[in-house]
Order: structure tokens, then sequence, then C-alpha cells
């Protein structure tokens, strides 16, 4: 796989809210409302909107990352109440760059949920019915007692760091959306880190699916328009068979829902390619076509929707929480030291029926 870009804002460690444009006016001074939104990430330039809090002034920053995807925000502490006009920014913010990085936060499983409560309320992951199946008992090392929150840990089921577990382990996190094997599934995600090692791997890339799809030639384009796909729940994002489950044989025992291959936004309106995760053998494919025909198609759309341009990558730290887009973006992790442990608590965004543009067009 090529490399991956870093984070310009954690690596450089500045703050560029002091530049301005050639007519002196800083990016701070442009109100928020009038900012390129809808997934267009290519202005690059920092945002402030001041927000009156009774006789308080508080500053919300946006800043871009300079890729395709993401910005880090400032100014807010989520481990307080978050006023309604912070809440819509961030809503719009989270729109427009898909992936939101919040540094320097000391949260609680249940300010986590709040924090969820915010972008359309806190959901479990459809995960969680396997483990419970399989016997594992909530208020372990695999489980949460608390049902909206998922670890995602290198933990074995004694507490100790390993390369393989029941869940993702310490193992590579090839690209794929969340839980996309769900009827409905999330639109975001976030993921809080409590226990990470600054040079144990684990960095998290994330990829605009936005830009994926307006750039993709005509002829893919047109391929994917009326495609469906059944999305494969047997496995986790790791490949990892989940309890209970059992590794396809063809693709008619593939399991799991059918969503269309490209679906609107509806935060944006926008169109935009909806992958979801694609396993070795027999997993993800295009419904009412032959099996090596979706695979062909299949293969030049991943091939596209992954490139490096359309990516940013984010190495962690503790005390971080990164909201995501499931809707629009992608996210794929590096392998973790397995010797060394790694701890992730993560909710995840209540979703919304997909749409598929063509629906789209007829119902309007």
């Amino acid at each position: 796989m090529a490399a991956r870009r870093c984070d310009p804002v954690g690596q450089s460690g500045r703050d560029a809210s002091s530049k301005s444009d050639r007519s002196g006016t800083t990016a701070c001074d442009v109100p928020y409302s009038n900012q390129r939104r809808g997934g267009d990430t290519r202005l690059g330039r920092n945002r402030t909107r001041r927000i009156t809090e009774g006789h308080t002034i508080s500053k919300l920053e946006v800043i871009p990352t300079g890729a395709a995807v993401g910005a880090e925000i400032k100014g807010v502490d989520l481990s307080k109440p978050v006023p309604d006009e912070v809440k819509q920014a961030l809503v719009e913010a989270w729109h427009e760059h898909l992936v939101l990085l919040f540094r320097e936060q000391d949260l609680s499983d249940e300010q986590i949920l709040a924090f969820g409560n915010l972008f359309g309320g806190a959901r479990g992951s459809t995960s969680r019915q396997f483990y419970l199946k399989a016997g594992y008992k909530p208020g372990g090392h695999r489980i949460s007692k608390v049902p909206g929150i998922t670890y995602i840990s290198n933990l074995d089921d004694d507490g100790n760091p390993t390369k393989v577990n029941a869940g993702l382990g310490s193992l590579e996190v090839d690209w794929h959306t969340d839980n996309s094997y769900s009827e409905t599934p999330p639109a975001g995600t976030a993921l809080y880190s409590r226990v990470v090692q600054q040079d144990g791997g684990g960095d998290t890339s994330f990829n605009n699916q936005y830009v994926a799809y307006d750039t993709l030639p005509k002829d893919l384009k047109e391929a994917c328009w009326g495609k469906y796909q059944k999305h494969d729940i047997s496995r986790n994002s790791a490949g990892v068979v989940r309890p209970t489950l059992k590794t396809p044989e063809s693709p008619e025992d593939v399991e799991g829902p059918v969503h269309p291959l490209l679906r609107v936004h509806p935060g944006t309106g926008k169109t935009v390619m909806y992958l979801g995760r694609r396993r070795t053998g027999f997993s993800n494919h295009l419904v009412d076509m032959p099996y090596e025909e979706s695979e062909a198609l299949l293969t030049e759309l991943w091939a596209h929707a992954t490139k490096d341009e359309f990516m940013w990558t984010h190495k962690w730290k503790v005390g971080e929480l990164v909201l995501w887009d499931n809707r629009s973006a992608m996210h794929y992790r590096t392998e973790v030291d397995p010797t060394r442990p790694r701890v992730m608590h993560r909710t995840m965004i209540e979703g919304q029926p997909l749409v598929a543009p063509w629906d789209a067009s007829a119902a309007a």
C-alpha cells in the first residue's frame, strides 16, 4: 500500500489562524456561514466563529488539515454542555470536512455518548449482538457495560495485549465504512483514545468519497448508476470471522443487507460512493449481475476510491476524539504493536435509510 499522508496539523503543531490573504483580512474574519460547505475541503483556511454564552464570548476554531479531508476543532471542552450555536457550527464543520479532530479531551463514556447525541443520537455497534450471543459478558475487556459504547482494543480476555483477539486485535484494518452490513448503517463514528502508544502503530487514515466520486471517469460513473451491493456481515474489517458466523463459500452464502452503490448524503444533498468494505474470498458483491463482472467493476472502484490524494492520516495521542462521517468517508488503520496495550472507546451516530440518486431524481 502506498505511503500515507500524515497529519499536517498534528505534525507542524502550528496554529495558522494568523495567516491573512492579500487583502489583509484573516480567514478568521470571514463569517463561518459564508464558507464553502457540502464536502468541499479545498479552502485550506482556518475559520473562527464567535459564540455568545450569556456574558461570555468563547472562540470556536475550525482548522482544515490541508488534505482532502479532515479538520481540527479548537475551543470546545466536550466534558461540558455544548451550547446550541456551537452544536450547529460543529454539524456544519462535520458536513464540510467529514472528519473532525478534538485534542486534549478528558471524557467519560457518558460524555462520549452525549457527544454522539449532538449529531443525531448515539448508538452502539451492530456487532455487539454476536459477542453477546457467543457468551461474552458486559463489563469485561470485550463488551462494555454501556450498550452505546464499543471497546476497540488489542487486549485478550485477561486484559493482556495480543495480536489476535475476537475483535480487531493488533491487526491491520482495511479500508471500510463502519457497519455497512447494518440495515440502517450509522451516520458517523466517534472514537476516543484511552490508551495509545506514541510509536506503537495504529495510525488511522481517512478518505473523501465525495471527491472520489466526482473524479471518477465518465464510464465508471455510468457503470455505477442503478447498481446495488450486498454487504457481507460475516467478517470484521480486520478479516476476523465474527463470533457465531462463518465465512461464505459462495456468493449465495453471503449474508447481509443490500444497499445502493451510490447514495445521496442527507446533510449535503451530494452524491457519494458507498463501497462499505471488501474481504478476500466471497464477500460484498453487486447484485443482479454475474459475480465476475461485479468483481471487475468493484476492483476498479476500490482502486480509485483509495487513492492517496483523497486521504489524510492521523497519529493518535491519549485523550483525542475523532468524529467521522460514515456516509462520505472510509477509514483504514495500520498494525498495532501487539506487545503494548491500545484501548479506544467508540460510539456511533444514528443513521438514516439510504437513498439512491436515481430514486432521489425520480422523487424530485
